[in-house]
C-alpha cells in the first residue's frame, strides 16, 4: 500500500517523557516531506496547546479536541461544539457530585473550580498551566471539549445518564475527555481525508493513548508507540519503539516512508 499522510499523536507520541520533541522525530518529519507524504497531528489537546508543537515541526494540518475540531493548511474545516443543554445538565450534576469541570473553547480554556489538585495535576502532567476559574465560562463560548474529574469507579454514573449524549474518553487517572456524540480523532482523520480525496487505507496513525483506539482502528496503518497503553497495542497494526527509542522514525523505516 502507498501512503499518502501520516497524523501523529502528540503526548507520548512526538513528545517524549521529558515532554520535548526528540531529534530523530525532527528529521523523521522532515524526510517524510521531503518524500512527498503529508504530515498531520490528530491530539486530544485544544488548537492552543498543540501549535506550539506544530510550528516547530512546520505543521499547518491537526485533528484538534480529539476530533472536534479540524483545521487543514491553517483554515477551520471542521467545527463541533458540545450543546449548551447538555453542558448545563453536567455541569450541574457534576457541582452536586464534587467533581470540577474544565470546559475549552477554541481559543481559551477555564475551570469551573479554583485550585482543585486534580485539575491542577492533570495539567502539569502536560507540562501546562492550569487554567484560571471561570464559573460560567460554557455560557459564553463555544465548547469543543470538557475535562470531567472523577474516578474510574465514579465515572459510571455520567455514562448512564448522558450515554446518548456525549462520548467519554478517560486519558488520566483522575480525568475524562467529554466530547460531542461519537467524538474521536477519527471522525477528525475522516474529514482530512475527505478534504484532500483520499482513503482511509492511505493513511498512518502513531499513538500511545486509550484516545487514539478509533483512530488506529480506521486508518489503513495504526501503529502503537511502544509505551503506549496496554489496552492500545493489541488493537494496532504495528507496535514501534519506545518515544525515547526514537519509536516514530523507527516505526517510518519499517514502513518504507523514510
Amino acid at each position: 500500500m502507498s501512503y499518502k499522510i501520516v497524523f501523529f499523536d502528540i503526548d507520548g507520541t512526538l513528545l517524549n517523557t521529558d515532554h520535548a520533541i526528540p531529534e530523530e522525530t525532527r528529521r523523521a518529519v522532515r524526510q517524510l516531506k521531503e518524500n512527498g507524504v503529508r504530515v498531520a497531528i490528530a491530539t486530544g489537546r485544544a488548537p492552543y496547546h498543540l501549535l506550539p508543537v506544530a510550528e516547530e515541526l512546520g505543521i499547518d494540518t491537526y485533528v484538534g479536541f480529539n476530533g472536534s475540531y479540524v483545521v487543514v493548511e491553517g483554515r477551520l474545516i471542521r467545527e463541533t461544539p458540545l450543546a449548551k443543554e447538555t453542558l448545563a445538565d453536567l455541569e450541574a450534576m457534576a457541582r452536586a457530585n464534587g467533581h470540577p469541570m474544565v470546559f475549552l473553547s477554541a481559543n481559551s480554556c477555564y475551570a469551573n473550580t479554583a485550585d482543585h489538585p486534580h485539575v491542577i495535576e492533570s495539567f502539569h502532567s502536560l507540562r501546562l498551566a492550569p487554567p484560571d476559574c471561570r464559573e460560567r465560562f460554557w455560557e459564553d463560548a463555544s465548547i469543543y471539549q470538557a475535562f470531567l474529574y472523577c474516578s474510574e469507579q465514579e465515572e459510571h454514573l455520567y455514562f448512564t445518564r448522558f450515554r446518548d449524549d456525549v462520548s467519554f474518553v478517560r486519558w488520566h487517572r483522575v480525568v475524562l475527555d467529554v466530547l460531542p456524540p461519537n467524538g474521536s480523532k477519527a471522525r477528525g482523520i475522516e474529514a482530512v481525508l475527505r478534504h484532500y480525496g483520499l482513503k482511509p487505507e492511505e493513511a498512518v496513525a502513531f499513538g500511545d493513548g486509550l484516545n487514539d483506539r478509533e483512530m488506529l482502528a480506521y486508518v489503513g496503518m495504526g501503529v502503537a508507540m511502544g509505551n503506549a497503553h496496554e489496552q492500545l497495542k493489541p488493537l494496532a497494526n504495528m507496535v514501534t519503539r519506545h518515544v525515547n527509542e526514537a519509536g516514530i522514525q523507527y516505526g517510518l523505516r519499517q514502513l518504507g516512508l523514510i
